[in-house]
């Protein structure tokens, strides 16, 4: 409500300016007082919602789009009484509309859109002529009339078009970051907690072994008390429960705590486990070979939740739309590192392929295609959204392609492309220098290795 209130306020010391300029300067013949009793109208109606309601009024759809309606009403009276579509504010018209269409939804836009165009019809042909105190009646020839009538009438249609686009493209685009924000936070949480039960169960796995070790031996020495020895088997049966439960909680923190780099297809293999077992095949390679994960040149790379979690999505986005495969190959050389991923179903819609990254595109497509069969799943393309945005973040640039295109099957730098693969292929490119980290530095990083001397 406040920024109506302001916007208003604004408007009538304009239009006080126009209608006082127009009297005292121009020496126009028009109504002066009618146009004040409308002047004061949209007065009133600011001082009543400045004292009926409270400055932090949130406008329902109803209420802000009666107000709008009210400010156009207020604005085509004023017209009315000084010339109609001769009056050269006439474009003001064109202010309400674009703030229904920012600002409310479609049905409102649409009623404003259309209450603005039934009335610069109406001031086309009804309103008070502008005259001069001589009696000179100004007005424009009808061909420049019509003009006036067309620019207006196009002005609305089109602004309340673009403005609800971008509109819609905005609060969609700021929905997808938000939820890149809460996936990539709850990756960092991830992450921490798995530093923290590994840390814990690495603790606390000398006092287990130690219960263990002693349970076994009160359980050997207690043979003849048949229920202190059955106590004793089941401390040695709980520290083992125990020691089994910290070992699975601990298993994907471990490597948070003692590995903050890694090599690159180890990350790529902690990026697609959780999709491991989801009835499609996962295929591992490195420049298009089976994988070798003692390669000496393996890029090592900082851990970065960004890149898990992009990778993640995309290897879930192939595992969704492949029919029985999917296929991951990391490629390197001096220069770059790339990871891509590949499938055998459908591939990527062709006539989406130059937007594919956007949020809700998918959404979007469904509902212009109501005539086609979407039984089977539909994404709505926010996890590539986010995967593109967390990759890209770390600097990586991604390529968005179908297997069947003949421009990527002459690029040789895809290693794995062969006739099995029918669908989709993602192609994420680093450059080296800027992702991997020195070798030396990760030893550096471990400390120098420490003599060990048994324990005589």
């Amino acid at each position: 409500m406040r920024t109506l209130v302001i916007l208003r306020w604004l408007a009538i010391v304009g239009q006080v300016g126009a209608v006082v300029a127009a009297v005292y300067y121009l020496e126009l013949a028009i109504p002066f007082r009618a146009c004040l009793i409308v002047i004061t109208a949209a007065v009133l109606f600011n001082i009543s919602a400045t004292l009926i309601l409270p400055a932090n009024k949130r406008l329902s759809e109803r209420e802000a789009m009666l107000s709008l309606l009210f400010d156009l009403a207020q604005l085509i009276l004023l017209l009315y009484l000084t010339g109609g579509l001769h009056n050269p504010f006439s474009v003001l018209i064109l202010a309400p509309v674009t703030i229904a269409a920012t600002a409310l939804t479609l049905n409102a836009t649409l009623v404003i859109s259309a209450s603005a165009l039934i009335t610069i019809t109406m001031l086309s042909f009804v309103y008070t002529p502008l005259q001069k105190v001589t009696g000179e009646v100004l007005e424009l020839p009808n061909i420049f009339l019509g003009g006036m009538w067309f620019a207006l009438a196009i002005g609305i249609v089109f602004l309340a078009s673009y403005a609800r686009r971008v509109t819609v493209e905005m609060f969609s685009m700021s929905q997808a970051l938000s939820a890149t924000q809460m996936a990539l936070a709850r990756e960092h949480k991830l992450t921490a907690l798995g530093g923290v039960v590994a840390a814990a169960a690495h603790e606390m796995g000398t006092p287990l072994a130690t219960i263990k070790l002693v349970s076994s031996e009160l359980a050997s020495e207690l043979k003849d008390d048949e229920d202190l020895h059955d106590d004793a088997i089941l401390i040695k049966e709980q520290a083992d429960r125990l020691s089994q439960i910290l070992r699975d909680m601990g298993r994907s923190g471990k490597d948070d705590l003692l590995l903050k780099n890694a090599p690159l297809t180890a990350i790529i293999h902690e990026a697609a486990e959780p999709h491991e077992s989801r009835g499609k095949a996962i295929r591992f390679t490195v420049n298009g070979q089976d994988e070798d994960v003692f390669a000496e040149d393996t890029p090592i790379i900082s851990r970065h939740p960004e890149i898990i979690h992009g990778l993640r999505n995309l290897v879930q986005n192939a595992v969704d739309f492949s029919l029985a495969n999917v296929w991951v190959d990391a490629t390197w050389d001096e220069s770059s590192v790339r990871v891509t991923v590949a499938d055998d179903g459908k591939g990527y819609p062709v006539d989406l392929l130059d937007r594919i990254g956007d949020p809700f595109i998918s959404k979007r497509y469904r509902q212009s295609q109501r005539s086609q069969d979407f039984s089977e799943y539909q994404g709505m393309g926010l996890g590539l959204f986010i995967a593109k945005t967390l990759l890209e973040r770390s600097g990586a640039e991604l390529t968005f392609a179908n297997a069947a295109s003949d421009a990527l099957n002459t690029d040789r730098k895809h290693h794995i492309i062969d006739s099995r693969i029918k669908g989709a292929i993602v192609n994420v490119r680093w450059e080296r220098s800027k992702l991997e980290k020195d070798p030396d530095d990760v030893r550096g990083a471990l400390g120098l290795n420490q003599n060990f001397e048994a324990a005589s």
